[in-house]
């Protein structure tokens, strides 16, 4: 694995890697993940303390939103590519006293395979996690944490107190433009508002600070 360059986003605890593909006339080879790379990398020092324990496939066809999902005991980051596809990834910091509480953020990974470069985006604990779908599309992601269903909440991408304000324009817009013919699971449509997580005292699982070892979440930048 060749780590071309690792990207802060508008929230910076949200990271964007960029790893190189070999191409040719035949196509392209690509090493998408080498543990000594990643965990020896000064670029992503921000997994070095990661354990990823779980891997996960998922397909949505075309006009899915997926989200925004959540897990404590265990805590759960997920570093997360698209196979094929378009995937527009969406994350919503849940952390109590964050500077970016409630702030939403949208970062488009879409398939090309011409491209130079695959992508992954890493999602740590304290962010509730989406994504929505323009086309049929396949994504990967490594776990931090097993999925452990009895601690684990939704925040509905649909619920009206998000703010969007760091969000790409340009997203904003294509995420609007498929609501009317979106495919979402009931679960998700139930999901809580903002605000009514925010009251609910399992929130407390998700507090901000600036130490790497004081929170019970790992915020460190």
């Amino acid at each position: 694995m060749k780590i071309l360059n690792v990207t802060s986003l508008a929230i910076p605890e949200i990271k964007v890697i960029r790893f190189a593909r070999y191409c040719d006339n035949r196509g392209y080879f690509s090493e998408s993940f080498r543990k000594s790379e990643v965990f020896q990398s000064k670029e992503t020092s921000f997994l070095h303390d990661v354990d990823f324990v779980q891997t996960i496939e998922s397909y949505s066809n075309k006009y899915t939103i997926r989200g925004l999902h959540f897990q404590w005991n265990p805590y759960m980051g997920k570093l997360v590519r698209t196979v094929h596809g378009r995937m527009v990834d969406l994350i919503l910091d849940i952390r109590k006293g964050s500077p970016t509480l409630g702030k939403l953020i949208a970062y488009e990974m879409a398939y090309d395979p011409n491209a130079e470069y695959g992508e992954w985006i890493w999602v740590p604990p304290g962010f509730a996690h989406g994504n929505y779908f323009t086309a049929d599309s396949s994504i990967e992601y490594f776990c931090s944490g097993e999925y452990s269903p009895g601690c684990e909440a939704a925040i509905s991408p649909l619920s009206k107190d998000i703010d969007w304000s760091e969000c790409d324009p340009f997203l904003m817009k294509d995420f609007a433009n498929i609501l009317d013919k979106a495919i979402i699971s009931d679960k998700d449509k139930r999901g809580y508002t903002l605000s009514q997580w925010l009251d609910d005292e399992r929130s407390e699982n998700f507090v901000y600070s600036k130490s790497k070892t004081k929170a019970k979440v790992k915020v460190g930048k």
